[in-house]
């Protein structure tokens, strides 16, 4: 490689592989500004050959005379430095990719457990407004000693905070409501099969009542499940309208809840844990009055007692 440095005044012209001074009437104090004093016998020749190229990896500040600095800086860097930085950042992101995936597996897993349990309290319990207020209030108990006990960091909320997530759990709320109510009615396969839809109802509520375009593969990916979910209700033995709508309400509403959540948590400090965790609470509150409204004390005393007798004290577990 052949480097070469010029300037507008009288300056020594470098050849990296054979560089050659050119004599020029140049004074010490010039010569100084631009490359380091070179000792070289007055009785030799004014030309002379460097056996290795001069490299240089940065050039800056080319500026008059007048500037008390060198005028050349030079900044090295080791080669093969970047090399392991690099490992280091796929290392982290497939790390990351792989805590996501264990995320995912857990919620699945958990979310199946859930479903099943749900069923077997409703078959004994026909009670699903009792269900998921009880649900809500175990999982805001749960976070409210995990703050107290500092196994959580509470989170640092203000009044604009709740008010923004309030339209979130109202949409919360009327999901798992409708989720549960659909659950005591068919199967927990139909119900799930109905809330598979779900995506469909994303999309489509987020064309026509957001302006959101998509992909047409988008698109084309919607036909097998809204064509699924219409094959399950016409097959379903034990079809019952409201287990039905119950599911189609809890798809919109959870879509509603998430469009919410987007929209309003923008630029909120709040841990996802943390921000579900207000989310149940807040819904545990909305949902407790409408609660006691639909079913009422008396109906959960006569049903509490009638799974006690057929079912005895396991039923509590």
């Amino acid at each position: 490689m052949i480097s070469s440095i010029k300037a507008t005044v009288p300056t020594a012209t470098i050849n990296g592989s054979d560089s050659i001074f050119r004599k020029r009437l140049l004074s010490p104090t010039q010569r100084s500004l631009f490359l380091p004093p070179l000792q070289v016998d007055s009785s030799s020749k004014s030309e002379f050959s460097l056996s290795r190229p001069l490299h240089i990896s940065n050039v800056s500040c080319f500026e008059p005379v007048r500037v008390q600095k060198s005028l050349i800086k030079c900044k090295a860097y080791e080669a093969e430095q970047s090399q392991p930085i690099e490992r280091e950042e796929a290392k982290s992101a497939a790390a990351q990719k792989v805590k996501i995936g264990i995320y995912f597996a857990t919620w699945w897993a958990l979310n199946v457990v859930f479903n099943i349990y749900n069923k077997k309290v409703l078959n004994a319990y026909p009670y699903p407004w009792l269900t998921s207020t009880l649900s809500l209030a175990c999982g805001s108990l749960m976070m409210l000693i995990s703050w107290a006990t500092r196994i959580a960091e509470p989170p640092n909320t203000d009044l604009e905070f709740w008010k923004t997530l309030f339209p979130v759990a109202v949409a919360h709320t009327i999901g798992h409501v409708a989720a549960t109510v659909s659950m005591s009615k068919v199967a927990v396969s139909f119900t799930h099969i109905i809330k598979s839809g779900e995506p469909a109802f994303s999309v489509l509520v987020s064309r026509f009542l957001l302006g959101e375009t998509f992909p047409l593969p988008v698109y084309m990916s919607l036909v097998p499940i809204i064509g699924g979910c219409a094959l399950a209700a016409v097959t379903e033995l034990n079809f019952n309208m409201i287990g039905f709508m119950g599911a189609m309400i809890s798809n919109l509403a959870f879509v509603f809840r998430n469009i919410f959540s987007k929209k309003g948590m923008k630029g909120k400090s709040v841990s996802g844990m943390n921000y579900y965790a207000c989310l149940s609470i807040l819904s545990l509150l909305i949902l407790t009055p409408f609660a006691i409204a639909v079913e009422g004390p008396q109906l959960w005393a006569a049903g509490y007692k009638t799974a006690m007798s057929q079912i005895g004290p396991q039923f509590i577990w």
